[in-house]
């Protein structure tokens, strides 16, 4: 059985069995690094910009990225033609070759789908999951999470600089920072409001947007088979997150009024 990640598509944890050739999702373990916890911090918006793609870069070197001839990065760019940008700010896709079933996104558009999230959803499914990620980036809901996981994490005081230049993280540091990404939770307005606008975002770009509850379908299902496991770490994960059959009937109502139907 392939290892679920799923926090309604936002980056989180639950370990299973790894499947053979693909690697563990690597957030690294936080190290304890004696920091001052009553430090006061502030951060610029430039100083943000260099951590986000410090943190994007450090994922895309400790993960296995597709190449531009895998399969998995050919059907990624099929399906999010003409996706460019969402609110200004440019989007860039790429798959991590992982065991782990998830998707996120960061505050400056990167958005990197797990192939063994590629792997158990059709195209419909993985749109939806795209189109529910770029609403959180749209919302700046992805910038703020990370601008607390910064601010609260075992790196606060690396983040204290003066000035407009950001200190550079270690290993180490973005390890810590991993880990409290996955242990940020979207609150449930945060996450309805992803949900509207992934579904108009994909409703103007020519996209289905009944794909919307058709992920969120697929996630119930998994959901289900996690229930039967009886782990209560399962359990726990998905607990933290919106009633999934209301998200479902939301959208399944906003499809049927434009004459979609949800199959």
């Amino acid at each position: 059985m392939k290892k679920f990640l799923l926090t309604v598509f936002s980056v989180a944890a639950l370990l299973c069995a790894p499947v053979e050739g693909h690697a563990q999702f690597n957030l690294k373990k936080a190290i304890n690094s004696g920091l001052n916890a009553g430090k006061a911090l502030t951060l610029t918006d430039a100083q943000m910009t260099a951590y986000v793609k410090e943190y994007i870069d450090w994922m895309d070197t400790h993960n296995k990225v597709s190449d531009d001839n895998s399969p998995y990065t050919q059907r990624l760019k099929r399906l999010t033609a003409g996706l460019t940008e969402v609110e200004g700010i440019p989007l860039n896709f790429k798959v991590y070759e992982v065991i782990d079933v998830n998707a996120f996104a960061c505050a400056d558009g990167s958005v990197r789908v797990f192939s063994s999230l590629m792997d158990i959803m059709s195209d419909d499914e993985l749109l939806g999951v795209i189109g529910h990620e770029v609403g959180h980036v749209a919302h700046k809901d992805s910038k703020k999470a990370f601008r607390t996981a910064l601010l609260t994490s075992a790196l606060k005081d690396a983040v204290g600089s003066t000035g407009s230049t950001a200190a550079a993280l270690t290993d180490s540091q973005l390890g810590s920072l991993g880990e409290a990404l996955v242990n940020a939770n979207y609150s449930q307005k945060q996450e309805r409001n992803a949900d509207d606008y992934g579904y108009e975002f994909l409703k103007s770009h020519g996209k289905n947007p009944a794909a919307m509850a058709l992920s969120f379908k697929k996630l119930k299902s998994l959901q289900e088979e996690a229930a039967a496991q009886k782990s209560s770490k399962i359990n726990q994960l998905f607990s933290t997150h919106p009633d999934i059959d209301a998200r479902i009937k939301r959208m399944e109502e906003r499809a049927k009024k434009d004459g979609l139907t949800v199959e």
